[in-house]
């Protein structure tokens, strides 16, 4: 009896160690910027190997997306999709960005595979990812959590998006800048 009683003991502690364990490690994680806040700026390179830095779009609105892996199913068709759209999103002076951890020479492969023709930035060891709360930890390995940021034309974040389908999510992010700018019309 008493050596089960110890033995609780001993497995309750190690169980609040590891809590208090994951709890520190969590306030160490970046949380993803809010909307109504400075988009914080960066200066990456994009698939030509030129870099491109936030503050080289103000006065347009930026879509800042962020994506796992090229040449993956669910970031190819997300990618695509915003291809589609590209023509409406310039019409709405809105640049896309994308942003993951392969470096610029993978993102020219996918470019060049998928036909697009927006910038995706190469962030390979995912600080600019970390810095927008957007990382999956994989223990081994870190990849861009599958995140957008919907920036206005001062830099400011106006839409975040969390949780993303990559079928959708061209079209959700096109209705809310419609709506954004309705809400406030250039002046």
């Amino acid at each position: 009896m008493r050596i089960l009683t110890v033995l609780i003991a001993f497995v309750a502690a190690i169980l609040l160690l590891l809590g208090m364990a994951a709890v520190r490690a969590a306030r160490h994680l970046a949380k993803a910027p809010v909307p109504g806040t400075p988009a914080p700026d960066f200066t990456l390179n994009a698939q030509d190997g030129k870099p491109a830095s936030l503050r080289d779009f103000r006065g347009q609105w930026v879509v800042l997306y962020f994506y796992p892996k090229d040449f993956t199913s669910g970031c190819t068709k997300e990618a695509r999709n915003f291809q589609h759209d590209l023509a409406l999103y310039e019409g709405k002076k809105a640049a896309i960005l994308g942003v993951s951890g392969q470096d610029q020479v993978s993102h020219d492969k996918f470019c060049a595979a998928e036909g697009l023709h927006f910038k995706l930035l190469a962030d390979p060891h995912c600080e600019l990812s970390e810095r927008y709360g957007s990382v999956v930890n994989l223990g081994v390995a870190r990849l861009s959590a599958r995140h957008t940021f919907l920036i206005d034309p001062t830099g400011v974040i106006r839409k975040v998006y969390l949780k993303v389908d990559p079928a959708s999510h061209s079209a959700e992010v096109l209705a809310d800048l419609s709506e954004l700018q309705k809400a406030s019309p250039p002046s």
